[in-house]
């Protein structure tokens, strides 16, 4: 019980910074807070997300059925989630996608649509659903009231909405009984944070996320990929700890850092003078394989 407890306090404090961690990065350098919801421009590249400008139209383009579903995740709270399945005749994985600090946006279910063209179930659970955050012009949350949400989030809470919306995707009649998680900025650190927290995870992707800290690595059974940008010091100055931390125990931890590449790069595809879309070009099909080799699929 004493090591839950300081498992615990750790993931929360880690959650924490994070989100002040995200703010931060807004106000100094404008790559993770300005324009929430633009981005690829050119990128328009069909084995890959979209960047924000696009998610839109990838979405009312997707052949793939896409629904939402409203998740029951404990006695009192429910989480709206949406469903991407892929088009396969056998069963799939399920991978989690975890939401920006920005909550759950456009781009976000266009990145969920393309985790279900690779192959899976893909679910992307909306954390912020108690706080019914108001949608902007563009029919997306909108940003600040979501920013200002997630800073008052109990990491317990997170990891066990989390793992009851893994069982309802495991459970579904399409699901294979194996799930990996993956996400971006604050759900970036949330996903390596989910491997701390559950046993039963199968793979984590972290996307310019920070690192747990180094204590509360010892639970961790999933092998985590991080993928992270060259122009990133406050997110990769967590990186050794973790990649020293994780070798002692024997544990899988591989990243990748892209040079040039600004926080973001994913949803920023256009940023950068190249270096966003080439970081994106390259990290995506690391997920995949990394998803179909831990997960199968």
């Amino acid at each position: 019980m004493k090591m839950q407890r300081v498992l615990r306090m750790a993931t929360a404090i880690v959650v924490a910074a994070w989100s002040v961690g995200c703010m931060g990065a807004d106000a100094s350098s404008g790559e993770d807070r300005a324009a929430p919801e633009s981005g690829s421009g050119s990128a328009r590249q069909e084995s890959i997300p979209p960047g924000a400008e696009d998610a839109v139209a990838r979405l009312q383009a997707s052949p793939r059925h896409g629904e939402w579903v409203m998740i029951p995740t404990g006695p009192r709270d429910s989480v709206r989630a949406w469903v991407v399945y892929p088009e396969r005749a056998d069963r799939a994985p399920v991978v989690l996608v975890v939401h920006e600090i920005f909550g759950l946006s456009h781009w976000v279910r266009a990145v969920a649509d393309q985790v279900a063209a690779d192959g899976f179930i893909a679910i992307a659970p909306d954390l912020l659903t108690r706080f019914d955050i108001p949608a902007g012009p563009d029919g997306a949350p909108s940003a600040d009231s979501a920013v200002a949400a997630i800073r008052t989030l109990d990491p317990a809470d997170v990891h066990r909405q989390l793992r009851a919306v893994a069982e309802y995707g495991m459970n579904l009649p399409a699901a294979e009984r194996r799930y990996g998680i993956v996400g971006y900025c604050w759900g970036g650190a949330v996903a390596f944070a989910h491997a701390v927290e559950s046993p039963e995870l199968g793979a984590a992707v972290v996307y310019y996320g920070a690192s747990p800290e180094s204590a509360t690595l010892a639970t961790i059974r999933a092998p985590v990929l991080g993928l992270y940008a060259g122009d990133d010091a406050r997110v990769n100055a967590t990186i050794p700890a973790a990649d020293s931390t994780m070798r002692a125990l024997g544990k899988m931890f591989e990243h990748h850092i892209f040079p040039g590449a600004g926080h973001g790069f994913l949803r920023a595809q256009d940023g950068r003078d190249g270096a966003n879309l080439r970081a994106s070009q390259a990290a995506w099909p690391l997920t995949v394989a990394w998803f179909r080799r831990y997960l199968g699929g």
